[in-house]
């Protein structure tokens, strides 16, 4: 009895570690497909599909995924193109909204299966990831004005996020493999 539930165990684990890559990618792919540097002050930032699928995978797949998710897939990111010094901010900015955009999407047993609940989470994510942002780059710069710049930029792509996350969640959650 003991080796089936430790074979259940492993197939859940397993589908969760696939899942959990999968995921990485897509943030990672959206984040890179289009990016479009602001023109605002030195460093306002990039607007990009990253928040947006960020969104979708936090609500349908639950803190956990949505945390994993945004902290490598948009860390990772950093990594690759050029924004390295922000990759630890990035790991802990999105990996704290993908947490807390999953949590209050998945509150109460939801699952993600309330719009307006999903648009709340989503919402309620955006303030802790501007903060650690701002603190990021406040403590990089040993200044507190010069982060301001970035505030426009990050509310932006939270919004843009918000915009096209919810439509694609309400879309996916109506097929049987995402209910």
């Amino acid at each position: 009895m003991q080796k089936a539930a430790s074979h259940t165990y492993n197939k859940t684990r397993t589908f969760e570690l696939i899942l959990s890559a999968m995921c990485i990618a897509l943030v990672f792919v959206a984040t890179m497909m289009l990016n479009i540097k602001l023109p605002i002050a030195a460093n306002g930032g990039l607007v990009h599909l990253g928040t947006a699928m960020l969104f979708i995978v936090s609500i349908l797949f639950g803190p956990k995924t949505g945390a994993i998710a945004g902290a490598f897939g948009m860390g990772i990111f950093d990594l690759v193109s050029g924004w390295t010094l922000w990759a630890p901010i990035t790991f802990i900015s999105r990996g704290l909204q993908g947490y807390i955009a999953g949590k209050i999407a998945w509150s109460n047993g939801r699952k993600g299966n309330h719009i307006a609940i999903n648009i709340l989470a989503s919402i309620v994510s955006m303030p802790p990831m501007i903060a650690v942002y701002y603190i990021g780059e406040g403590i990089l710069y040993g200044n507190w004005i010069q982060p301001m710049a970035s505030i426009p930029g990050d509310l932006v792509q939270n919004i843009l996020g918000l915009i096209i996350s919810i439509p694609v969640c309400a879309f996916l959650k109506k097929i049987k493999a995402f209910q």
